[in-house]
């Protein structure tokens, strides 16, 4: 499986959420400046993030999914009740 490589969400020096403040276009240079919030997605773990892809490559059969990760339908099952709630609560 390949790595999802995280922008960080919370501050290393006082443990407060980041948000995102600019972007900018590497091609011309542009910028866009404000206070925005990171997409719901972002604010996931890494392997909650591999999940979802899967999930969806996998047309959201969990059965399939449990097939290619070598798990049991059930482990996969409490993975997406985990993951469930984690959205709930960042949803907040």
């Amino acid at each position: 499986m390949e790595s999802i490589k995280n922008l960080p969400v919370v501050c290393p020096s006082c443990g407060a959420e980041l948000r995102v403040r600019a972007l900018a276009c590497p091609k011309c240079d542009t910028r866009v400046e404000g206070d925005y919030d990171l997409p719901l997605f972002l604010l996931l773990t890494a392997e909650e993030q591999r999940f979802v892809l899967d999930f969806v490559k996998c047309s959201g059969s969990l059965k399939e999914m449990a097939a290619q990760l070598g798990l049991s339908y059930p482990t996969v099952r409490n993975r997406l009740d985990d993951l469930i709630e984690h959205l709930k609560t960042l949803e907040l």
